[in-house]
């Protein structure tokens, strides 16, 4: 930010700062997230400044902040999700136990949607197989919700607590680690995802199977309430991103027409 001519903060106007962010924008070719970063930096300056009295007023309060594109979330394919599961239960691994786990742990995240520290949070009172439901305690926005479980990921999660009591681990939560039978360590996950990464060729995150779940469930016809109690969205326009994400899936499927 050049003000070469201001001596002191109280000679910032917001008509200084407009023409810097409009000389940004078009010289630098700043975009809307750099401009919105920049804002934030330069309000809170101000901000401290109001609070010494060097300032009455922090003008950057009335520049309304651009926009930011809305990004459609990366979901996988109904084949790269199958493909994921079949190589997490195929691929080798020391022991059974670390294999039913690591297809216990995919298989979690798509067909429940759960985000990554919900699952590790998972405790063994939390999955219902009889029921045939999963209980997220204190997720985001420390809200319980429960989700129901589809049939094979309850065949997927009966197989993976056989092995579990064959390990008798004296832990409460759900997956644990092999070496001290307590809760599963933070880089097991991390470590299953390139793994997988490199046997399928199929690039994904935690995250990126959260956003599979819901985009599968809505192209199987689940309606967007349904989906925005089983993702834990306190507002539904989060969950309607989906529905855009849907949209451009079927664009494509359009292009198939045989006329």
């Amino acid at each position: 930010m050049q003000f070469q001519l201001l001596d002191h903060p109280n000679q910032i106007s917001k008509r200084h700062l407009e023409h810097w962010l409009l000389q940004g924008q078009s010289e630098r070719g700043w975009s809307a997230k750099t401009i919105r970063n920049h804002l934030q930096a330069i309000s809170s300056f101000l901000d401290w400044c109001v609070g010494e009295e060097l300032i009455s007023k922090n003008h950057t309060k009335s520049i309304p902040r651009p926009k930011l594109p809305q990004r459609l979330p990366k979901a996988l394919s109904q084949e790269e999700a199958q493909l994921l599961l079949t190589y997490a239960k195929n691929a080798e691994y020391p022991t059974r136990f670390q294999r039913t786990r690591a297809t216990a742990i995919i298989g979690c995240f798509l067909y429940t949607g759960v985000r990554l520290n919900e699952l590790y949070n998972l405790e063994l009172t939390h999955i219902d197989l009889e029921a045939q439901t999963l209980f997220v305690s204190r997720g985001k926005g420390e809200k319980d919700r429960l989700i129901p479980l589809a049939p094979q990921a309850i065949r997927i999660f009966k197989a993976y607590l056989t092995e579990r009591r064959k390990l008798n681990p004296n832990s409460p939560y759900f997956f644990t680690s092999v070496q001290d039978k307590d809760k599963m360590g933070d880089n097991v996950i991390k470590r299953l995802i390139e793994k997988l990464r490199v046997l399928s060729k199929v690039s994904f995150t935690a995250h990126v199977l959260r956003h599979t779940f819901a985009t599968l469930m809505l192209q199987s016809g689940c309606d967007l309430f349904s989906i925005q109690k089983m993702m834990g969205h306190s507002d539904i326009a989060t969950t309607s991103i989906y529905l855009k994400a849907t949209v451009e899936h079927l664009r494509g499927e359009i292009a198939k027409h045989p006329l």
